[in-house]
This record gives C-alpha cells, sequence and structure tokens, in this order.
C-alpha cells in the first residue's frame, strides 16, 4: 500500500476506538498527519482498511502501544508546549506558592531525562526571586523506569535542541553560557529524581501538583481510570494535576476535580 486510505466511516470508527480504548485525543492532532500516522502501522501489519487495522488492535492490544508512539511526537525538551507552561505559570505557580504548607511538593511522573521537572523548578524560583517568596519550600520530584534516563537526568548537562523552546529570559538565568549547557545549581538542588513504576509502587507523598504529560495514553483505558483514581488521592484538597493535551480525564475521579484550563489540561482537586 502506498497511499493513506480514504474511507472517512472507517477512519472516524478507528479513531473513536482509540480514543475510547487509550484516552488519546485524535481530534487535537490534524487529521491528514493522523491519517497518515496510522498508514504507516498499517503497512507494518500488511493491512489496507481501517476496519481491518481495527481488528488488528482487537486482536494484538501491544500494536496499541506501536500506534501511539507512531501518532506522539517523542520529543523531550525544556519547556515542551510552551502555552502549557504559561499556563502554568501564570495559573498555578501563584496558588502554590499561596499555601500555608512549609513544603511545596511538585511530581513530574515519567519525566524522562529531566527537562520537564527543571522547567517547573525554573519558574518556581523565578516566581519566588520576583515576589519574594521561600524557593527553599519547593520539592521537585522526577520519576521514571528507565534508569538510562534518570542518570542523564541527575547529570543536568543538556545540548542545544532541547533548550529550542527555552525563553531567552530563562535560558540566560539558568543555564551555562556554552555548550554543553548545565543547570545552575540552586535549581539542581530543589529536584530530585527516582526509579518509580506508576503501576506497580506506591506513589510518593501527597503532592501540590502532579504532572503526568503523554504517559496516560500508553495505557488500556481501565488502566488509565485507577490511575487518574490514584493521582486524586495523592493530591492534598485544592493541588493540581497536569496531562497532556491529547490526554482525556475521565470516569469516576473526574468528578473530584474542577478544570483550571482545558484546553492545556490543568485540573484542580476538590
Amino acid at each position: 500500500m502506498t497511499d493513506v486510505p480514504l474511507e472517512d466511516d472507517g477512519f472516524n470508527t478507528l479513531t473513536e476506538k482509540i480514543t475510547r480504548e487509550r484516552g488519546f485525543g485524535c481530534a487535537s492532532y490534524k487529521e491528514k498527519c493522523v491519517r497518515r500516522r496510522i498508514a504507516v502501522r498499517m503497512r507494518a501489519r500488511s493491512v489496507h482498511t481501517f476496519a481491518d487495522y481495527g481488528l488488528v488492535l482487537d486482536r494484538d492490544p501491544h500494536e496499541y502501544e506501536l500506534l501511539l508512539d507512531a501518532l506522539t511526537i517523542n520529543v523531550t525538551k525544556f519547556f515542551r508546549n510552551p502555552e502549557t507552561f504559561a499556563a502554568i505559570d501564570g495559573e498555578l505557580i501563584p496558588a502554590l506558592y499561596a499555601r500555608v504548607e512549609p513544603q511545596l511538593r511538585i511530581w513530574s511522573a515519567g519525566c524522562a531525562s529531566g527537562e520537564e521537572p527543571y522547567s517547573m523548578a525554573m519558574l518556581m524560583h523565578r516566581y519566588a526571586t520576583t515576589q519574594g517568596k521561600r524557593f527553599d519550600r519547593v520539592e521537585v520530584l522526577g520519576t521514571d523506569l528507565d534508569r538510562t534516563s534518570l542518570a542523564s537526568a541527575e547529570r543536568a548537562v543538556y545540548l542545544e535542541p532541547t533548550l529550542s523552546d527555552t525563553p531567552a529570559e530563562l535560558r540566560q538565568l539558568y543555564f551555562s553560557t556554552q555548550p554543553p549547557y548545565r543547570i545552575h545549581a540552586d535549581v539542581r538542588a530543589r529536584v530530585q529524581f527516582r526509579r518509580h513504576d506508576l503501576l506497580r509502587e506506591p506513589f510518593p507523598e501527597p503532592q501540590h501538583l502532579i504532572i503526568c504529560r503523554n504517559v496516560i495514553i500508553y495505557f488500556d483505558r481501565v488502566t488509565q481510570e485507577a490511575l487518574f483514581e490514584r493521582f486524586a488521592d495523592a493530591l492534598l484538597p485544592d493541588g493540581f494535576l497536569v496531562l497532556g493535551r491529547v490526554e482525556t480525564l475521565f470516569g469516576p475521579a473526574r468528578a473530584k476535580f474542577a478544570p483550571v484550563d482545558s484546553r492545556e489540561r490543568l485540573f484542580r482537586r476538590l
């Protein structure tokens, strides 16, 4: 097969199935892009219609993981999806610093090589220094299954491509001036890393903010619902949950959250 299939009914049925079974919001992507990437997996499985590919997914649930890899752009960089971090900066960080608890705990679940938790620490530090708050209250935890990624995160040394979305001000404030770029010590001091399995291990102590972006989509619907419940239990009242922009909060746990920014997938624990 050399062309992207054109039959619309089968395409819509398939994307609805993907959303239903994995919570992946296909509608958040351009249709042409989704069609093209699904076609890649269809060629790999030697099927010619969307309906037949749906049958492949039924027979071999592991194919969902390969499909999601094809649909998502697996890029790790600082401030990935800048609009999301702008919403966090404007909506969540002031609310976090307004809390009275002695520590502010932030958990980046599925942190890969550390760009996300360090991005959060930078924003927290900037707010503290400009608003006269105590940055030493902040504890950022990054967790992942992959030991190699965690070792890279602990080194805190990065190459140019990972900084492409970093605002110039933050780049000047928090990175060394020459490559490879090392994160400044005052930010590194508030970030810790730990190997952790979301599905099999207890969650860290109650958090004020949990960020888990583009991780949930890799699990089946039952597992997703269970994780949402566990995230709800792991958040303090009025704590926050941030999901990826293609992810959907659903199931019984949905009633435990109020939207802060629906587009950027920011939620407040009730």
